[in-house]
């Protein structure tokens, strides 16, 4: 089976086609014919080697979405899927197990239907960046009418939180660079503010009593407490949990705590359908061209997901 891996974690460069042994499928599993898998900055960051891997089974294969076909579903596992549907999932990946793989075996739990009228590339895009979105708003549990803060709103992840934000009935303000003001605007930001620097001042200028609470996929960390009103809270995606004034708390998340939750897949599978999410692919390369992916993934300025496709 053909995948894409590093040996040792490194550049970009790093990353090569590698052959791995078929998986084997088990009760509650199910293997998907992968044919498009999203690129993530948490892609790039396996790769580069700034998590701790050093026990884990090389090549690494880094990569948490996939989309492609249902292929073979194990003993005894229960789905509601048949072979040969289009599926979309979330990949929790260790050392050989990632997304960057023309096969992945999977529970069941991680698998839902691909959004009817979606390409793979375009459903890729959805479970690992739409998960955490929703799984920042659930922690939040702000009532409808609530005041929420987006920052990294143009990326993927921000995106989907803008919209299932919205979707919610909650207000939201967001940031922008010049050039993304639209983009975020149409995502269905009430407020688009400028992003960086002075961001949470001008949050206040809008909002004196500050938000009620934000997703900080920016990651602004300290820097967005004061746009946060007295006992709220900012969730954070890369663990950063740190004391704040004024009663503000932290709240770092991780997808991997919602990767088998199958109906808020679902649900988000027919949110996409519903237009209320905007599935957005910035450009599909060969899987083989994995490192110009990461190359142009660190560079930034990236909208959308960039896919590989096998």
């Amino acid at each position: 089976m053909r995948a894409i891996g590093v040996h040792e974690p490194g550049t970009p460069d790093a990353l090569q086609v590698v052959d791995l042994p078929r998986p084997e499928v088990a009760e509650g599993e199910v293997r998907i014919r992968v044919h498009a898998a999203a690129v993530n900055p948490t892609d790039t960051l396996l790769r580069s080697g700034q998590r701790d891997l050093s026990r884990q089974p090389r090549p690494l294969v880094p990569g948490m979405d996939v989309a492609g076909v249902l292929e073979e579903i194990g003993p005894g596992t229960e789905t509601t899927l048949g072979v040969g549907d289009a599926v979309m999932a979330i990949v929790v990946p260790r050392g050989t197990h990632g997304a960057y793989a023309e096969q992945v075996v999977l529970p069941a739990e991680s698998v839902a239907a691909a959004p009817r009228g979606a390409g793979h590339d375009e459903a890729s895009t959805l479970p690992m960046n739409g998960l955490t979105a929703r799984l920042a708003l659930d922690s939040l549990g702000l009532p409808s009418g609530s005041v929420l803060a987006v920052t990294g709103a143009a990326g993927a992840m921000g995106g989907y939180a803008v919209q299932l934000a919205k979707a919610d009935g909650l207000q939201v303000v967001a940031d922008a660079a010049e050039q993304d003001e639209q983009l975020v605007a149409d995502l269905g930001a009430d407020v688009v503010l400028a992003r960086g620097e002075g961001f949470s001042e001008r949050v206040r200028e809008r909002f004196p009593d500050g938000v009620d609470g934000a997703v900080d996929g920016a990651m602004l960390h300290s820097a967005l407490v004061p746009a946060v009103r007295d006992g709220g809270t900012v969730v954070t995606i890369r663990g950063y949990d740190e004391p704040a004034e004024r009663g503000v708390r932290f709240q770092p998340v991780l997808v991997v705590d919602y990767a088998r939750e199958q109906q808020k897949l679902d649900a988000l599978r027919q949110q996409a359908e519903d237009g209320v999410l905007s599935l957005r692919v910035a450009e599909s390369l060969p899987a083989e061209q994995a490192p110009q992916a990461h190359r142009r993934l660190e560079a930034g300025g990236v909208r959308g997901r960039l896919v590989l496709s096998f």
